[in-house]
């Protein structure tokens, strides 16, 4: 793993990680790489945010990994700053290599660095093998999570 470089996503990596999104059944339904215009206007707030880390790992050049991580403060938990992590993929190619823990590592590392108390995350709940190499890392199923489409 030591050849992976994890690294902030410029403008240009839009399209490796529009296809990292959808390369899989529940991305290829709301991902639409062909049509990258919102990607870059979502890329354009996300880069204009300080609280918004939105990272790419790379292999000899190539993008294999990316995630976003949010940095959120707030007044609960005696004023703790939270982070949560996002949109985590691995090239197919990738999978098993240990380079998921390494985005995660590198989203708990930064959490800390940011003075964060907690770092949480959701999962679809037909990610089953998602839920159980999280749980491996220490993420503990603890709320139930609900969303309302707009």
């Amino acid at each position: 793993m030591s050849d992976i470089v994890i690294r902030h996503a410029t403008a240009d990596d839009i399209p490796a990680i529009v296809a990292l999104l959808a390369d899989d059944p529940l991305g290829a339904q709301r991902e639409s790489p062909g049509d990258l215009a919102p990607y870059r206007a979502a890329f354009e707030r996300l880069a204009g945010d300080p609280h918004q880390h939105l990272v790419v790992a790379e292999r000899d050049g190539r993008t294999v990994g990316t995630l976003q991580l949010t940095v959120i403060p707030g007044l609960s938990r005696r004023g703790a700053t939270r982070s949560v992590v996002e949109a985590v993929r691995v090239h197919a190619d990738e999978r098993g290599s240990g380079l998921g823990t390494r985005l995660i590592e590198w989203a708990v590392g930064t959490s800390r660095r940011e003075g964060c108390a907690l770092v949480q995350l959701t999962s679809d709940a037909t990610r089953v093998d998602a839920h159980r190499f999280y749980e491996r890392l220490g993420f503990e199923a603890s709320h139930l999570g609900f969303k309302y489409h707009l």
